[in-house]
């Protein structure tokens, strides 16, 4: 049994895994992952996955589950239960907040395909581990997703490298990842919580950076609110469009498809070539 704690780790675990695991999604489609709670079934659960793909920092009740199942066991909570982490660099995927020099930790890392590759081959190599005896299916399929990752990674890089505008302006601060590997400029309506209110001294920066940088789209988000997105397209004379953080599954299709999908939103709103 592998745990994934929200779809895009569950669409990887079900495609480096295969027929031969069984994968339990945490979070159900059309749930906000960060504001999950676990039911009593599903800590249980945690305890006994024999792999448990979660990123820190998204859900703090899946944090605790593992926690908790690592004080019971009286391990530490890096070898408690075979887990995997996404990998991220120490300082990627950081922000300044508008007004103050504090660095924001985003852990939106599955939404840069090169490093959803990168996990791939971790997560064979973790599920070879506590399997042995599939251990060259988990590898072939693992190699397999990572160059489809890899070939979605090529296609976005060079659907966004020429662009007439660089400046994505999104409902929260998701896109960090994505941005810095295609060299875009992300400014965040919110921060990286999607259900903390933006003060109005960052409203008003947005509202100048886009007016300055002629944005022509204000992203909103498919399991948030799109009102302050709405009321600040207004204000700059902008429209607003989709741009899913793939947080959960998008209608009718997979991970690959809804990071297509974005690509399209991008290309159209950045005024690509």
């Amino acid at each position: 049994m592998v745990d994934a704690a929200f779809f895009p780790l569950q669409w990887l675990a079900e495609k480096v895994g295969g027929a031969d695991v069984t994968v339990e999604g945490l979070t159900k489609p059309g749930v906000e992952p960060h504001d999950l709670e676990l039911t009593p079934q599903q800590v249980a659960g945690v305890a006994k996955a024999s792999l448990v793909v979660y990123v820190k920092g998204v859900q703090p009740a899946v944090d605790e589950a593992v926690a908790q199942h690592a004080a019971d066991r009286g391990f530490d909570a890096a070898t408690a239960v075979p887990k995997i982490d996404a990998p991220h660099d120490e300082h990627a995927g950081e922000e300044e907040e508008h007004g103050h020099e504090e660095l924001v930790y985003d852990p939106h890392i599955w939404l840069d395909p090169s490093r959803m590759a990168t996990l791939a081959t971790a997560l064979g190599g973790r599920l070879a581990e506590v399997d042995p005896a599939h251990e060259a299916a988990y590898k072939e399929r693992a190699k397999k997703t990572a160059a489809e990752l890899g070939d979605l990674d090529f296609k976005m890089a060079t659907g966004l490298m020429r662009c007439a505008n660089r400046t994505i302006v999104t409902a929260h601060t998701a896109f960090g990842y994505l941005a810095n590997r295609y060299k875009l400029d992300q400014v965040g309506i919110g921060g990286i919580d999607p259900d903390a209110e933006p003060s109005p001294a960052r409203l008003a920066e947005a509202a100048r950076i886009a007016k300055e940088e002629k944005v022509t789209t204000i992203f909103t988000e498919e399991l948030v609110s799109p009102k302050v997105a709405e009321v600040l397209a207004s204000e700059v004379g902008a429209k607003t469009a989709v741009l899913n953080p793939l947080e959960s599954p998008p209608q009718g299709g997979d991970y690959i498809s809804g990071m297509t999908a974005n690509l399209t939103a991008l290309r159209t709103a950045l005024g690509c070539q």
